[in-house]
């Protein structure tokens, strides 16, 4: 409840005394309920971010067995048939696109996979003459 001094006499007004604004402690009282709000948005974003980058790895994972599994196959019905495990994974193209990354590089036992801030390491099974090979 806000007490306001009212003049009897008109000529006692001020013009300047307007009193349909905010108090300071509203304004102060919004910006710390905006900034709560703020930081909690951005745990979440930074939380969402990890969560995209995990999905993204799990997703890369799954075009490279897909992969292996084609160029198996291609190999398979080829009139040459299947050579060896190294030629299956020397057809292979283990470039994922853009934002992953290898590290030192792929070969035929696996390797870590990254993705902006997160990686796991891959192990490869090798393909067999029965069998197309997997990235686990």
């Amino acid at each position: 409840m806000i007490l306001r001094y009212e003049p009897t006499n008109p000529s006692d007004r001020r013009p300047f005394n307007n009193q349909k604004g905010f108090t300071l402690l509203e304004l102060l009282s919004v910006m710390v309920i905006m900034s709560v709000m703020a930081s909690v948005s951005v745990k979440k974003f930074d939380l969402l971010s990890d969560t995209a980058s995990a999905n993204a790895l799990k997703a890369g994972l799954r075009e490279l067995n897909t992969r292996e599994t084609l160029v198996w196959t291609q190999m398979k019905l080829s009139d040459t048939g299947w050579p060896n495990d190294a030629g299956v994974f020397n057809a292979i193209d283990k470039n994922l696109g853009t934002g992953y990354g290898w590290d030192p590089g792929p070969n035929t036992s696996g390797g870590t996979l990254h993705y902006k801030s997160q990686s796991v390491a891959l192990s490869r099974t090798q393909s067999t003459r029965h069998s197309v090979g997997s990235w686990e």
